[in-house]
């Protein structure tokens, strides 16, 4: 792909996407998929490398070990009043979920010797230093998480455009041409429309694909911050009245 053997003169006639026989095969021949074909692999490109960005921030916010045994192991440091053993799961865990935990764990080991305050308020400020930490957590998970849906969308909408641009050469050169020659700008214009849709849909599905499995994690994750607020106010509640 170097050197400039096997291609043939561009016809100046093509304008700013001209046309040219070269090598047929791999990813040169996506060349006759016209001018969408560069933006559908930019989408592409796009998408991979949020993915990657996403995988790398989930898997480091899901942290270590499974959530539900790790708060299972907060439940009993608290029922033991431990609070100090729980806080030391937390920094084995290492993820979001452990983050919030460990932000309420330290209200929570403040609200036991707190002598003012009555039951009820002590809770509720447990309960607002967990909601304060979910709300620096939540969006780190969330972030980026639209340009897939996006591109996830409108990639198949510049396929689309390709395809039906493809198809316009086809026809448009079907009629203002005859015999052979017709046949081969028809064969030329297909093979246009097929790259595009092909582009275009595999961008997409590629997409789609990643948005789901992130918002899944995403979700598990949620539910366990969720737990982990529960857990607390219920422990201080119950031991502490």
């Amino acid at each position: 792909m170097h050197t400039a053997d096997g291609f043939t003169e561009p016809d100046p006639a093509g304008g700013f996407w001209p046309k040219h026989e070269g090598p047929i095969g791999g990813l040169v021949k996506m060349y006759e998929g016209g001018i969408i074909v560069p933006v559908l692999i930019a989408c592409f490109l796009i998408v991979l490398v949020f993915c990657i960005e996403r995988f790398m921030t989930i898997t480091r916010a899901t942290g270590s070990g499974n959530i539900a045994e790790f708060i299972r192991k907060v439940q009993y440091h608290l029922a033991n009043k431990n609070v100090d053993a729980a806080i030391a799961e937390c920094d084995k865990q290492k993820g979001s979920v452990g983050n919030v935990m460990k932000a309420g764990l330290r209200k929570y080991k403040e609200m036991i010797t707190d002598t003012e305050l009555s039951t009820e308020q002590k809770v509720m400020n447990i309960q607002k230093e967990v909601e304060e930490a979910t709300a620096l957590e939540l969006p780190m998970l969330e972030k980026n998480l639209v340009f897939l849906s996006t591109l996830a969308s409108v990639a198949t909408l510049i396929g689309l455009l390709g395809t039906v641009i493809g198809m316009i050469t086809s026809f448009s050169a079907l009629g203002a041409e005859g015999g052979g020659s017709a046949a081969a700008e028809l064969s030329r214009g297909i093979s246009e429309a097929l790259y595009n849709t092909a582009l275009g849909i595999g961008t997409s599905a590629v997409a789609i694909i990643m948005y789901n499995v992130f918002t899944t994690k995403i979700d598990g994750i949620t539910y366990g911050i969720d737990e982990s607020g529960f857990t607390l106010t219920q422990s201080f509640a119950t031991l502490y009245k």
